[in-house]
């Protein structure tokens, strides 16, 4: 970029006053043009050192009639009077505006952000918010218990279900806790089992299985326990080295036989006599 300065001879003129006048426009727009001169070169040589002391000094080359700045960083710069030009006239453009905040589902009124909707895309304000009612979380073992769903139906199934994660209260060496927004839990539940008549009767069936597991362990633990405290009826070596003690001999007509029982354990032998 190039600027010129006026250095014509004032015009021969006898009249002292317009001489002086002449003299000060002539100055006062070679003092601008030298101002803007500088403010160019300040913004297109970035690496030449000014007068802020903040670019870094450089050294300027000429190198087959082109000239080219050295940062003394690696970097060659050449100089463009038309880039420098450009870099003037360069217009900042403004960043987009947002208009359409969300509304709050509870409210209906208009917010920026909050904290359902960062962390589960759920479009309720801070003020709306019932951590302990409606907007209560739970953990994954739960959402899984409570619902009857697996883990395809909280991962896989579009969308997957936002959670965040925090560390186990009880014991932080256990892991980390996955927590869900149980309101989303409960709609994922009902997109799976179709209504909520439906997951209730899944509830029941499933309760009802889990009663009975419970009452077969629980005869299974009473029989265990009648067997520890009558082990004599129950202890087959010991019926083994059993010796029988008969009652009378009863006789069967019909087959011409004969029929006695132990006294001790019951046992009834059949036999004929010669």
């Amino acid at each position: 970029m190039s600027t010129n300065i006026e250095i014509n001879d004032p015009p021969n003129n006898n009249d002292p006053i317009k001489d002086s006048q002449h003299f000060k426009e002539r100055a006062e727009r070679n003092r601008e043009k030298a101002l803007m001169l500088k403010k160019s070169k300040i913004v297109s040589h970035p690496y030449k050192k000014g007068e802020t002391g903040n670019s870094v000094k450089g050294k300027t080359l000429k190198v087959q009639t082109q000239r080219i700045i050295d940062t003394k960083g690696g970097f060659l710069i050449e100089e463009n009077d038309e880039l420098e030009e450009q870099m003037l006239n360069v217009v900042e453009e403004l960043g987009p505006i947002i208009i359409n905040f969300p509304h709050c589902d509870e409210c209906k009124q208009e917010f920026k952000d909050s904290y359902l909707l960062q962390k589960f895309d759920l479009s309720v304000c801070d003020n709306c918010r019932d951590s302990n009612g409606k907007h209560s979380l739970m953990t994954r073992t739960k959402a899984k218990g409570n619902y009857l769903l697996n883990d395809c139906d909280l991962d896989q199934r579009e969308p997957p279900l936002k959670y965040i994660v925090r560390k186990n209260p009880h014991n932080p060496n256990w892991g980390e806790m996955k927590l869900y927004l149980e309101l989303q839990v409960e709609q994922r539940a009902l997109e799976v089992w179709g209504s909520e008549e439906n997951l209730l009767n899944q509830q029941r069936i499933r309760d009802s299985k889990k009663e009975e597991a419970k009452m077969k362990k629980f005869g299974k633990s009473m029989k265990i326990l009648r067997m520890a405290m009558r082990s004599s009826l129950y202890d087959k070596t010991s019926r083994a080295s059993h010796t029988h003690e008969y009652t009378g001999e009863i006789y069967n007509p019909d087959n011409d036989t004969y029929t006695h029982t132990c006294i001790t354990c019951g046992y009834e032998e059949t036999y004929e006599k010669m």
